[in-house]
């Protein structure tokens, strides 16, 4: 058919097209290890270490142990911040807010979340999380990249190197950051390369009237003006290429043409205000307010709805460590319907079948109070010991709890999941053997579960 076979093969996989030219398109491994059962994975990474006493794991026993000191060989050997260390006694605090059970599953879940508590079926929720790192920038880049020290890829860059885009004009790994969530700081390396190729970068959307900094076009610039000039960029780079061999010289020519390519794309995603009133009654009012969590949300939706690979979410402010109460009740209230909402507005759609969602922080809270403990007023610590994640959608059962913690939630008793356990199971999800995934830097083969790790199959689907 000649020039007709193209043009209809462009329609019915252009990314497939596309992959022919450049097989970068596709990553490394074309199609994954094995048959995948998630297409695309929404992260909402909830930055400072949420509570899992006011949220998920519900410890009655804390009740009659409310204000006692933490006994030894509870507390153990487990490592504490520096922010305890002038503390002369633990008293241990329950949770400040009641739990009921929810859904045919039973889950136990908090007053916090009622929203959540609605799609409890739908989620599989780990309990026994535990990480090794105890401060936020290095137990963030520990989830985030399997390693502590900044400078590795992030798992969102390590799925565009390997599974590569199924959308050739937007990026395969787009990180979002709410504002108005607290200020905890959040380093732009957890959404980095490392030594990766620099497309593999997590591109960042904004909110505003540039969703994408220095993406548009300066003023009396015109399209065909910017087209002809990236031509002639990207013949001086092939040139320049075949002189030196450098990989980065690659690495400029794809983010060039995707800046190209995204100029009309991206104005067309980020539109929410051709969502439907019902869908923001769905996700709230805050939903309507560019750069919030709820905004955050909805926009994951239409980018998973365009075939973005990787979407991460971040929403700091979950760090109490004084006024517990309230402010993790203002945290809850920022988020708990948004959250709730983007699963079930995937649902209705037929999306959840192959979108893997994640929530959960860096590390989880202690049991003690940190500072002085009061009828209403407390805090509490970081604890790498235990925290809870959960997961919803393509790839894990739904309707369970995995893992169990003691009664004061401080230990793992069942069932831990390591840090790189989770990242196994989410490799293994969207179809990449995790031993598999490598790159070869200074004489080593790195991968994102580092050294160690196992795909955790009790809670595969």
């Amino acid at each position: 058919m000649g020039l007709g076979s193209i043009a209809l093969a462009n329609l019915l996989s252009p990314t497939e097209v596309l992959a022919k030219a450049d097989p970068g398109v596709q990553g490394i491994l074309g199609g994954g290890h094995f048959s995948p059962k998630a297409k695309r994975v929404i992260y909402l990474f909830q930055s400072g270490g949420p509570s899992q006493i006011e949220t998920f794991d519900y410890k009655p026993a804390l009740e009659k142990w409310h204000g006692k000191e933490i006994p030894d060989s509870v507390r153990g050997t487990q490592r504490n911040s520096g922010m305890v260390t002038e503390q002369s006694t633990f008293p241990l605090v329950k949770s400040y807010y009641g739990f009921r059970q929810h859904g045919a599953s039973g889950a136990w879940v908090s007053d916090l979340l009622p929203y959540t508590a609605g799609i409890s079926d739908d989620l599989c929720i780990i309990k026994s999380m535990h990480t090794e790192a105890i401060n936020h920038e290095p137990a963030v880049m520990f989830v985030q990249t399997g390693s502590q020290l900044t400078g590795r890829p992030s798992i969102g860059s390590w799925l565009s190197y390997g599974l590569g885009s199924d959308n050739e004009n937007l990026p395969g790994f787009v990180v979002l950051v709410s504002k108005g969530g607290g200020a905890q700081p959040l380093s732009a390396s957890a959404w980095g390369n490392g030594f990766l190729p620099s497309h593999h970068q997590g591109v960042q959307f904004r909110s505003g009237k540039d969703p994408v900094l220095y993406l548009n076009n300066p003023y009396g610039v015109h399209e065909m003006d910017r087209r002809r000039a990236l031509d002639y960029i990207k013949s001086l780079n092939e040139h320049q290429f075949s002189i030196w061999g450098d990989p980065e010289i690659n690495s400029r020519i794809k983010q060039y043409e995707m800046a190209f390519r995204m100029q009309t794309s991206v104005p067309e995603a980020v539109d929410l205000g051709s969502e439907p009133d019902h869908i923001y009654k769905l996700y709230g009012e805050d939903a309507r307010i560019p750069g919030t969590y709820a905004a955050n949300c909805l926009l994951a939706r239409r980018l998973a709805e365009r075939e973005v690979k990787f979407i991460q979410l971040y929403h700091m402010g979950w760090d109490q460590h004084g006024n517990l109460p309230k402010d993790i009740k203002r945290q809850a209230i920022g988020t708990d319907q948004a959250t709730a909402a983007l699963v079930k507005d995937l649902k209705q759609r037929g999306m959840l079948e192959d979108t893997l969602v994640i929530w959960g922080g860096e590390f989880g809270r202690t049991s003690f109070s940190q500072g002085r403990l009061t009828k209403d007023n407390f805090g509490r610590d970081h604890h790498p010991g235990c925290f809870t994640m959960w997961m919803a959608g393509a790839g894990v059962k739904p309707g369970i709890t995995y893992g169990e913690t003691d009664e004061m939630s401080y230990n793992v008793v069942s069932n831990g999941v390591h840090v790189h356990d989770f990242q196994a199971t989410l490799l293994h999800i969207l179809g990449i053997d995790h031993e598999r995934l490598t790159f070869k830097q200074q004489g080593r083969r790195y991968r994102l579960t580092d050294v160690h790790g196992h795909v955790v199959k009790d809670i595969l689907a």
